[in-house]
């Protein structure tokens, strides 16, 4: 259970977090125009996942973190099926889902370079063992290049995981999962970042302030301004 703090402005950062983010978005470094993977731990430590079951609240966390000035990226999944329905492309979990998950590496791997062009730290919406996870999920063979980029592209050792949550979980246009397929997806990506040897935090249940805070806290250690 995360411990309850005392919150100071809408998005529910303490005014030590949210000092915390500042300088960590001003001090970290970026190697601008980098073209592969990082393998330095400073810029690995930036770039901070938070995935688990579609319908937890994920997406809503990552906004609100969004608007304090913390770069993200879009869902990969999410967005591969906008512009394939856009296009009335073939690659959509319904029709052709080997498809899917290849047009959904090259988005994570796509991500992955531009946040290795900004500064500061990068949430990350799902991240490239996703896809991994995304695979199993659907009974399919998962490539050797599909594990290779989950071992190359790495992210902090610390992953942000949204358990199921039926009270807020909804369908739409692009969620079509229904609830246990939902929680059978948080237990793949769960297996998937331990595998991977991520250390997996549990995000509570709970409104976005206290997200905000419990993030916070897991990002910016109590003695310093960047995490490890």
């Amino acid at each position: 259970m995360a411990e309850l703090v005392r919150v100071f402005d809408p998005n529910g950062l303490t005014h030590r977090h949210h000092a915390c983010l500042r300088i960590s978005i001003g001090r970290a470094g970026s190697r601008k125009g980098a073209l592969g993977p990082v393998v330095s731990g400073v810029e690995i430590d930036r770039f901070v996942v938070v995935t688990g079951g579609p319908g937890s609240g994920k997406s809503t966390l990552l906004e609100a973190l969004s608007r304090d000035g913390l770069s993200s990226t879009e869902e990969a999944g999410r967005g591969v099926i906008q512009d394939q329905v856009a296009i009335g492309g073939p690659a959509l979990p319904w029709s052709d889902r080997t498809l899917f998950a290849e047009l959904m590496l090259a988005w994570e791997m796509r991500s992955y370079r531009w946040a290795q062009r900004r500064s500061g730290l990068v949430l990350f919406d799902r991240g490239v063992p996703d896809v991994v996870g995304y695979l199993r999920l659907a009974g399919l063979t998962v490539p050797a290049h599909v594990y290779a980029a989950a071992r190359k592209f790495r992210y902090h050792q610390r992953v942000l995981m949204a358990p199921p949550w039926p009270e807020i979980f909804e369908q739409d246009d692009e969620r079509r999962q229904d609830l246990a397929e939902a929680e059978r997806t948080y237990e793949a990506m769960v297996e998937v970042y331990a595998e991977l040897d991520y250390q997996i935090i549990d995000l509570p249940r709970a409104d976005v302030a206290t997200r905000v805070e419990f993030v916070a806290k897991r990002i910016c250690p109590p003695s310093g301004p960047t995490a490890r």
